[in-house]
């Protein structure tokens, strides 16, 4: 009994330290070379998980269609999203940046209404108008950059970094709709072929596909930004490579295959709705380990997105 729910809380607990984690890595090596060697972490991690539970180190019994609509969530959720997601850590830190990551439900709800059918009710409306105040309560402010006071209302964060958030949680939503597609036929593929428990192993092997989909993305944005000096530099670089390697373990690894079998067990709204607590759960140790001065407005804003986030699935 609601073994979804606690899954989900258990991500959202993830997440938390993944954030932290990767805002230190990918200060120190840049997003994209940072994510070609968390793919890499992650690949030789599940597929270690694939050959304990399958004998085999791939994800076996995966059909055309698992492949492709995992492959599609590892490209929107991964390549699209992540990539926004590690740069706005660089930009606006990963308090900020989770924050934004509470479009993820709006978005995934928006998305699952068409692809899937299903629908949103006027309680859903109003919890995305609700998140969007939240977030605006928390970036914008009456004040500028010099700390003037205006009339007007200013982003108190770099534009660019406010983009990169919203396109991370948008990435995050829609991918995880993907993902749910992928896995209702990596489903039907392994009861075809007489495999029985399922739920298990079909997380960690659909994260492997999404994770292959993302590995050759940032390959390709790596070559095409030129930064493979900095890639093998970034190889020796002890903290950066500590701090990468815990992001990998609480992240794709732990976290985005429990995200995934969690909505084996409740529904992707009440997954994702829990999952997007981190907001709230980040704000200590942001005051902690990074020193950073937090308003109360700001803590309003994160649980008043938190609070739109549960409306929209209620």
């Amino acid at each position: 009994m609601y073994k979804g729910e606690i899954i989900s809380l258990i991500v959202a607990l993830s997440w938390t330290t993944t954030a932290m984690f990767a805002e230190v890595a990918s200060k120190r090596m840049g997003s994209i070379v940072m994510n070609v060697v968390r793919m890499c972490l992650s690949l030789l991690l599940l597929g270690l998980t694939l050959w304990l539970m399958l004998g085999a180190p791939y994800p076996r019994y995966a059909n055309a269609d698992a492949w492709l609509w995992l492959s599609l969530s590892g490209f929107v959720g991964y390549v699209l999203g992540d990539y926004c997601l590690f740069n706005s850590y660089i930009i606006i830190g990963s308090r900020f940046g989770q924050l934004f990551m509470t479009l993820a439900p709006p978005a995934a709800a928006i998305f699952g209404w068409i692809l899937l059918g299903e629908q949103m009710s006027w309680l859903a409306i109003l919890g995305m108008m609700i998140v969007i105040v939240g977030i605006g309560m928390s970036v914008l402010s009456k004040s500028d950059k010099e700390g003037r006071k205006s009339r007007k209302l200013h982003f108190k964060l770099p534009l660019r970094g406010v983009l990169f958030g919203i396109g991370a949680g948008m990435g995050q939503g829609i991918g995880l709709v993907l993902s749910k597609v992928g896995l209702l036929h990596y489903e039907e593929s392994m009861l075809a072929a007489g495999v029985a428990d399922t739920d298990l192993v079909m997380p960690f092997a659909a994260t492997f596909i999404r994770a292959i989909t993302g590995l050759a993305g940032f390959i390709i944005a790596l070559i095409f930004t030129h930064r493979q000096k900095q890639l093998v530099s970034s190889l020796h670089d002890g903290k950066a490579m500590l701090f990468t390697s815990l992001a990998t373990v609480t992240g794709p690894f732990i976290g985005v295959s429990l995200s995934l079998m969690a909505t084996l067990y409740t529904s992707t709204g009440v997954a994702q709705t829990l999952m997007s607590i981190t907001p709230i759960l980040i704000i200590w140790p942001s005051m902690i380990f990074f020193k950073q001065k937090i308003t109360a407005l700001e803590i309003v804003g994160a649980v008043i997105s938190v609070v739109g986030v549960t409306l929209f699935f209620v």
